[in-house]
């Protein structure tokens, strides 16, 4: 067992995920995070962004993803759309402002995904940043996971 474990930390330091456990829920180094459980990807100028793990594991199963249009706009903190689960309705609020210029159209099918894969194949929008400063007001993965152990510790 503990060689198990071992290899799992190997393995998983290897990919670069954080292994800290409450929950099993991942967080993803390199990504941000905003205290409504949405993470972003940054390239350049280019965000993708979706739910967490641990927004998804405390939804439950998501049966419906309310998706924005291409080409419009989100503010950061505001709402573009929300995951429909079996337990709940979320509404799904962006952590940078820009110009939306491609949906996840998976989800329209499979909204699953954002369960099944939601850092991969699980995100919702991409987005055309109009301010990087932005992301200074996000928090890390080291943040993100003190943020919900301590709201996790709340309830």
């Amino acid at each position: 067992m503990a060689s198990r474990l071992l290899w799992a930390r190997r393995a998983a330091s290897y990919l670069r995920i954080s292994t800290f456990h409450r929950g099993f829920s991942t967080v993803i180094k390199d990504l941000k995070y905003a205290d409504t459980h949405e993470w972003v990807k940054v390239d350049g100028s280019s965000a993708t962004v979706g739910i967490t793990d641990h927004a998804q594991d405390h939804l439950g199963d998501v049966v419906y993803v309310e998706l924005p249009e291409v080409g419009t706009s989100v503010v950061q903190g505001k709402n573009f759309g929300a995951v429909e689960s079996v337990k709940a309705t979320s509404d799904v609020n962006s952590p940078v402002s820009g110009e939306v210029v491609e949906v996840n159209t998976e989800l329209s099918g499979s909204p699953g995904l954002v369960n099944a894969s939601p850092y991969e194949n699980g995100w919702i929008i991409k987005v055309k940043m109009s301010d990087t400063g932005e992301l200074n007001s996000l928090m890390d993965s080291e943040g993100y996971s003190k943020f919900c152990e301590e709201e996790d510790a709340k309830h």
